[in-house]
């Protein structure tokens, strides 16, 4: 990459990276927390968990289809302002609902899809998957310390303090907005129309299954942190303190597992095997989950393969999404693409929180798996995207 595309994706990637630190770090210690609120149920806990999802999900493809014409800047402004309002009124609350409403408003703040098109807006095509990669790695980066800060912050300031500390990250990321991420491209002419980007997104059967890859694997993690948290500490007799000791190795080890597969797959032109065979590997490790619930080695290495599978297909999807989508409707095309993940977010934590008051842990993996399979069977027919042809000169 050259110089301005390193500063794009190294600021957009810092952006995406502090403003997810506050919400990963809700993951791990949330369920536990939320169990002892008044009146509290699995089914609220696993809402409030992804509730944040179902307004992310509404208004993805609105903020997109507004940075196509207002710009992209202003809408990742308003939308972390909006995100911070949430996060103050979740740190504020003392029931399950108020933390409802506050994690809803926190979703509204939906940049996800914005920030991706204009991380593909200021790269190159066939250096995209490199940008890519980087804000997923930041990403990750971000969830193996928010996974590790989660539980000790937890015994310092407790969850409202995460939620407090979530506001102070927000805004510190509209400075990099406006200083550090280079000048957006300029604002293209005004087209036919939102409702005709949108069916020319959603009549893509190559777009659509990666919608509904995306939907699925989200679906599946929030689901499973309903259910590993409370196992860790009730089956398994580990402190929500120690719980760190669980999950750094795990991302860690996920990581350097996706590192190779990504050049596999990249480099030597296997995508799509690489790509099946993440999707194989999450159902198998979420299905391990079911026989590893009761020991700490078979919960490590369930959750090490259900990483590095998670790592490998959330740095993948959204290349594959922005190559195969046409120019003139990435913001529509990435925004119905987060709209699908964030929706996903909210079916599997209210789901998975239905299960857990039902079957347990046990039917929240079960049910993990089974999705993942389904999954794989809508993917089967995915074609690797075909290069986009550079204008003469371009490099």
């Amino acid at each position: 990459m050259n110089a301005l595309e390193w500063r794009a994706t190294g600021g957009l990637a810092s952006i995406y990276a502090v403003r997810m630190l506050g919400l990963f770090m809700i993951l791990p210690v949330f369920a536990l927390y939320a169990q002892d609120l008044p009146s509290a149920t699995p089914f609220q806990v696993g809402l409030a968990l992804g509730i944040y999802g179902l307004t992310q999900a509404l208004l993805q493809i609105p903020f997109g289809m507004a940075s196509d014409r207002v710009g992209r800047k202003p809408m990742i402004v308003f939308g972390l302002l909006v995100f911070a309002a949430g996060s103050a009124l979740a740190a504020a609350a003392d029931t399950i609902h108020w933390i409802i409403a506050g994690r809803a408003l926190q979703g509204a703040g939906a940049i996800a899809a914005v920030t991706n098109a204009l991380l593909a807006d200021l790269t190159r095509e066939r250096q995209r998957t490199t940008a890519m990669l980087v804000l997923g790695i930041g990403i990750g980066a971000s969830f193996t310390l928010a996974l590790m800060l989660g539980p000790v912050l937890d015994r310092w300031i407790g969850v409202p303090g995460i939620f407090g500390l979530t506001v102070v990250l927000a805004l510190a990321c509209i400075p990099l907005v406006i200083w550090v991420v280079p000048p957006a491209p300029a604002k293209r002419a005004a087209h036919a129309g939102i409702l005709r980007d949108i069916r020319r997104v959603v009549a893509d059967g190559q777009l659509l299954r990666l919608d509904a890859g995306i939907f699925i694997l989200h679906a599946i993690l929030t689901a499973l942190f309903v259910a590993v948290p409370v196992t860790l500490a009730d089956d398994l007799g580990l402190a929500k303190g120690h719980h760190w000791m669980i999950y750094l190795p795990v991302m860690l080890g996920s990581l350097a597992l996706t590192m190779p597969l990504i050049r596999l797959a990249e480099g030597r032109g296997h995508t799509r095997a690489v790509f099946l065979g993440a999707v194989s590997l999450l159902a198998m490790a979420a299905a391990a989950l079911i026989w590893g619930q009761n020991s700490v080695a078979g919960m490590v290495t369930a959750l090490l393969a259900f990483f590095g599978a998670f790592n490998l297909l959330e740095a993948t999807l959204p290349s594959l999404v922005s190559r195969v989508c046409d120019t003139s409707v990435r913001g529509a095309g990435l925004g119905v693409y987060s709209a699908s993940q964030f929706f996903g977010a909210f079916v599997g934590g209210a789901a998975g929180g239905l299960t857990f008051q039902y079957l347990g842990a046990t039917g929240v993996f079960g049910g993990s798996a089974l999705l993942a399979v389904i999954w794989l069977a809508v993917a089967w027919g995915l074609r690797p995207p075909v290069a986009q042809q550079l204008p003469a000169g371009a490099d």
